[in-house]
Parts: structure tokens; sequence; C-alpha cells
């Protein structure tokens, strides 16, 4: 679906820092109307003012789609500026996270066709992946729209059921800071063993960056790419041996993150 009908009546957006403005940018791109978006934003950045769309503006009766890209602290303040916009032909998608549908039909009314989505930073590359689930007043060619929405700054996939999205969370939206922190701990370990650590973080970047495309574009799984790499008794196995540690590695590590930002996803829909 192409996001015509995303501008039919209007599209507004309610917050436009990082991830709101990687949205924007990847709309515009693909040929959106910038007179047909409203963005409300009260710290408005250079680069929003000289896109040419509206703001802090008149906001038409009933919108195609109103997209929620502010912080989830700032949700039950904002949501009072947009709750009359909700009527039975306007989609409501939030990229909010913690904030549980029902909370948001708290806001804007039980009959609200709401979309929740949790998209990540590559967005702002259009590297980004967005993971979708709407109420029941969702249509089949509403959840459409909002896939082509989220599909500008990245991929989508829906979910089976609302009770995923903090697992989503805590594996794709706070993944990219555990890569981010990957990088920075691999390159200081490069450090200590002699680099120059301009060369170390060089090394370490593109190593993540390479192995993340590769992983991606490979037909072969994660397991078999990593076993390719590992020569019998070579300098990959050896590192690997404390990496894969069943107690002290990677797999009680993750997931105990994972777990963590999950537990914390869930005390913020609380």
């Amino acid at each position: 679906m192409d996001l015509t009908e995303a501008t039919e009546r209007g599209l507004v957006l309610l917050g436009c820092g990082k991830m709101g403005s990687a949205l924007l940018a990847g709309w515009l791109s693909r040929g959106v109307d910038p007179n047909a978006v409203q963005v409300i934003e009260p710290r408005p950045s250079d680069w929003l003012k000289g896109t040419g769309v509206g703001l802090n503006g008149p906001l038409p009766t009933a919108p195609s789609v109103v997209v929620l890209a502010v912080k989830p602290q700032m949700m039950a303040e904002a949501l009072p500026q947009i709750a009359a916009l909700a009527g039975p032909e306007t989609l409501f998608v939030s990229i909010a996270a913690g904030t549980s549908l029902a909370r948001l039909a708290g806001h804007l009314g039980d009959g609200a066709s709401i979309v929740r989505a949790m998209p990540n930073t590559p967005a702002a590359v259009g590297r980004g992946i967005t993971a979708l689930i709407g109420n029941d007043r969702v249509a089949d060619a509403q959840m459409g729209l909002a896939e082509a929405l989220m599909a500008a700054v990245g991929q989508t996939v829906r979910l089976e059921s609302e009770a995923q999205m903090d697992a989503v969370t805590a594996v794709s939206g706070s993944g990219p800071a555990y890569v981010f922190h990957l990088i920075e701990t691999l390159a200081a370990a490069g450090e200590a063993q002699g680099l120059p650590a301009d060369m170390a973080l060089h090394l370490a970047r593109a190593t993540v960056a390479g192995a993340g495309a590769l992983a991606e574009a490979a037909e072969e799984d994660p397991a078999t790419l990593r076993q390719n790499v590992t020569s019998p008794g070579g300098t990959t196995e050896a590192a690997l041996k404390v990496l894969m540690d069943p107690e002290t590695g990677f797999p009680p590590l993750l997931r105990r993150t994972v777990a963590a930002a999950a537990a914390r996803g869930k005390e913020l829909d609380a």
C-alpha cells in the first residue's frame, strides 16, 4: 500500500523528536506532500522548520492518520490535545513503549482504531524494524496503512498478540543499544591488546556492521555462519569458549538483559 491514504484527509504527527523526525523524513522521501502533514512539536528543530509541513497549526477535524510519537511519560499530557480527533475514519498509530492499547483507548475512547507499533533507532538510516499490533477496531486496510507508514523507515512484522510487545521492545526496540555497547567493549578490548584507540573503534564498528549485513543477506542461519568462521583449534574457537560459556558467557547474560528490559516494559504499562 502507498501512502496516499495516509494523507487523503491529512496526516497528524504528535511529537517530532528523533524517531518522529526519522518517520517524517521517510514519508517525505516517499512523496508525501508536506502540505498534507501537520506536526505538533513544542521545540521544533531547524530541520523540521525547513520541511514545509504544517507546524503547531490548526488540525484537520477528521485526519486519515494520527501518529503518536511522544515519550511514554508524556503521553497522558499529550493525548488530550488530539483526543477530539478520534472518530471512525481516523487511525491512531502509537510508537510509545510500554503504553498499551487499552491505556490509549482510555484517552481516545473505546471506538478509536489504534495500532501500537515498536520501531527502533536504525529507522534513522532507513534500516529499522517495526512490530505492529492493532486493537479490534482496526480494519485490515488500516493495518496495511500502518505498515506502509512504518515501512518508510525499514521492515515491519505483525504480532499475533499484544502480549508479545514487551519481548519485542526488549529484543529489537532496546536491542540497538546492546549492539552499540558491544562495539564499545570490543573496541576497548582491542585497545587493551595494543591497538590504537581510533583503529580499534574503526575495526569494531566495521566488523559489527559487516557481520550484521552478512547475517541478514545470507541463506544460512547465524549458528551456521558462526561455525563457518570457527576453525578447530583456532583463535575464534578459543574466543567462543569464553563467549559461549553457559554460566558466564553471552547466553545467560543476554537472557538476563532481555528479561530486564521486558520487565521494565510491563512496569511502564502498570
